[in-house]
C-alpha cells in the first residue's frame, strides 16, 4: 500500500499525527500551564513530527500550521482577527528578512560563477596533494559562507560539482570500488567541512538566525560581530583539524595530485577573465561584510545591510528581478520559519518554554548537585547534539529544542552566553552525522561515493573532536573575551 500520494502527501504519518494531537489538545493541561500554552505547544510539536516525517513539504507544513493556529485560536486570543494577527505576527521580523535576502544574495555566486572561480582558484593554489584539495575545497566553503547562508546550496551547489569532477578526473567513480581513490574522501570532507564554515558565521546557515532570535527570547542578545568572534577561534581550529582527521578515517588510495592545479587552471582559462558581474559581486560581498561588522558602529541594522547588497546587485544588474521571484528557497524559508518562529515566540510568551526547563532542571538539579558548570554544559550539549539522530532536519530540531535545553543549562547554574553559544554551534556542527539529518545528506549520500557505514562513523567521529574543540579551545576563548 502506498502511504505518498500522487502531489506529496504522506497521509498515514498525517492521520496518526492529526490523531494523537486532537487526543492532546483536548487533556487538561499540565498543572503550572494555560490552556493557550498547551494547545500552542500541542500544536508546535505536531508541526516538528510532521517535518520530521515528511508529510508535506515544510512550506507546505508552514502554511498548514499558521492556518490551524489561527483557526483554533491557540495563543488565547479573543477575535478572529487577532488570531490571525498572531499567526502572522513573525512574517515582519527582521531576522526571518535578513535570511530571505541573505538567500537572494547568494543566487549571485551562482549566477556570475564567482563562486566556482573561487574554488578553483584555491584547488590551482593548493592542490598538489589530495589532503590539499581538501583545504582548498574547506576554504573556498570559508569564503563563500558569510553571504550564503543555504549550505545546502554551498556545498552542494557549488563546492560538490567541483569535488566530483576531481575525483571522476583521478578515475574515482560512485559506480564502483574505484570511490575509495579519493571520490570517498572528498565528498565526505567537504560535508563534515560544511558544519564547521556553518557555525562560523551568523549568516552562514538559516538555522543561526532561528537560534539567536531564541537567544533574544531568553535576554541574550547576539549580534553578527559577536557571533564572529565567538566562533573564529574554535571554527579554526576545527577548520584545520578536520581534513587530516577525514584523511585518516577514509584513508584514499591516491595521496598526490600533481594533475589537480593544472585542471583548475585549464577551467579558469576557459572561464576567461573575471566579468563584470563577478566584480560586483564581490564588492557587494566586501560591503556587506563591512556593515555586518561595523554595523553598531555605523547605525546600521544587519537586516538592513542584506537589503543594501541586495539594493546593489539589482541596480547594477548582477541579479534581475526574475532571479529574485524564482529564488525558490528564499520563499520557502519565509513561510516556514514564520510559522515556527511565530509559535516558538508564543511558547516563550505563554511561559511554556520557561515552565518546561523549570520542570526538566528541577528533576535533575539535584543529581548534579556541587557539580561544576562546565561538566554539566558538556553533558547537556552533547545530548543536545546526539538527539540529532531523531530528526531529518537541523532548523526542526533548533525550533523544538534549543530554547528548552538553553534554559535548563541557566537554570542548572550555567553562564548563559556560553551555553547559548555552544547550542548555537552544536545546531551546525551536528549536520552530518547521518546521511538523513541534513538537506545536504541527499545531494552527497546520493551521489553514491560514500557508503553508509563511512558516513556514519566519520560523522560520529569528527563530531566527538568538535565537541572536543569548542569545549576546550572554546571556553577558554570565550573566557579570555569576557564571555563569562
Amino acid at each position: 500500500m502506498k502511504f505518498r500520494t500522487s502531489y506529496g502527501l504522506n497521509w498515514l504519518p498525517l492521520l496518526i499525527i492529526s490523531a494523537i494531537a486532537v487526543l492532546l489538545w483536548h487533556l487538561n493541561p499540565p498543572s503550572g500551564l494555560t490552556a493557550p500554552a498547551w494547545h500552542t505547544a500541542v500544536l508546535f510539536v505536531a508541526t516538528i513530527v510532521a517535518i520530521v516525517a515528511n508529510v508535506l513539504p515544510i512550506g507546505a507544513i508552514g502554511i498548514i500550521s499558521i492556518t490551524l493556529f489561527a483557526l483554533t485560536f491557540a495563543a488565547g486570543d479573543n477575535t478572529a482577527s487577532g488570531a490571525i494577527q498572531t499567526a502572522l505576527s513573525d512574517l515582519n521580523s527582521a531576522l526571518i528578512w535578513l535570511i530571505v535576502v541573505a538567500f537572494m544574495i547568494a543566487r549571485g555566486f551562482i549566477k556570475t560563477g564567482l563562486g566556482r572561480r573561487i574554488a578553483l582558484h584555491m584547488i590551482r593554489l593548493l592542490g598538489k596533494r589530495t589532503l590539499g584539495l581538501a583545504y582548498g575545497l574547506a576554504f573556498a566553503d570559508l569564503v563563500l559562507s558569510p553571504a550564503m547562508p543555504s549550505n545546502t546550496a554551498r556545498c552542494g551547489g557549488v563546492i560538490y560539482p567541483i569535488a566530483d569532477s576531481l575525483a571522476r578526473n583521478f578515475g574515482s567513480s560512485p559506480d564502483d570500488a574505484s570511490r575509495s581513490k579519493i571520490g570517498t574522501f572528498l565528498v565526505t570532507c567537504i560535508g563534515n567541512v560544511n558544519d564547521v564554515t556553518a557555525a562560523m558565521f551568523m549568516t552562514a546557515y538559516t538555522g543561526n538566525l532561528l537560534a539567536v532570535k531564541l537567544a533574544a527570547n531568553a535576554g541574550i542578545a547576539i549580534t553578527w560581530g559577536s557571533w564572529f568572534l565567538a566562533a573564529v577561534v574554535p571554527c579554526l581550529i576545527s577548520l584545520i583539524i578536520v581534513p587530516p582527521l577525514v584523511l585518516l578515517l577514509t584513508r584514499p588510495e591516491i595521496r598526490r595530485t600533481p594533475d589537480a592545479p593544472r585542471l583548475a587552471a585549464a577551467d579558469l582559462k576557459a572561464m576567461g577573465p573575471m566579468t563584470r558581474g563577478e566584480w560586483l559581486m564581490a564588492l557587494t560581498v566586501v560591503l556587506l561584510l563591512v556593515l555586518w561588522i561595523f554595523g553598531d558602529r555605523l547605525g546600521v541594522d544587519a537586516t538592513t545591510a542584506s537589503f543594501v547588497g541586495l539594493s546593489v546587485l539589482l541596480l547594477c544588474g548582477v541579479l534581475r528581478w526574475e532571479d529574485i521571484k524564482s529564488e525558490k528557497g528564499a520563499w520557502d524559508t519565509l513561510i516556514w520559519f514564520a510559522a515556527l518562529l511565530m509559535m516558538a515566540n508564543q511558547l516563550k510568551r505563554l511561559g511554556f518554554t520557561t515552565w518546561f526547563g523549570d520542570l526538566i532542571g528541577g528533576n535533575i538539579s539535584h543529581l548534579m548537585a556541587g557539580t561544576s558548570w562546565i561538566l554539566v554544559l558538556l553533558l547537556l550539549n552533547a545530548a543536545y547534539f546526539y538527539t540529532h539522530y531523531f530528526f531529518a532536519s537541523g532548523n526542526a530540531q533548533i525550533a523544538a529544542l534549543y530554547a528548552v535545553f538553553l534554559s535548563v543549562g541557566v537554570n542548572l547554574g550555567i553562564p548563559p552566553v556560553p551555553m547559548a553559544f555552544m547550542l548555537a554551534f552544536t545546531s551546525s556542527l551536528y549536520c552530518s552525522l547521518t546521511q538523513y539529518t541534513h538537506a545536504r545528506g541527499p545531494i552527497l549520500f546520493g551521489a553514491g561515493y560514500v557508503p553508509t557505514a563511512v558516513w556514519w562513523r566519520t560523522g560520529f567521529i569528527v563530531s566527538l573532536v568538535n565537541q572536543a574543540v569548542f569545549m576546550t579551545a572554546g571556553l577558554v576563548w570565550w573566557k579570555i573575551i569576557g564571555f563569562y
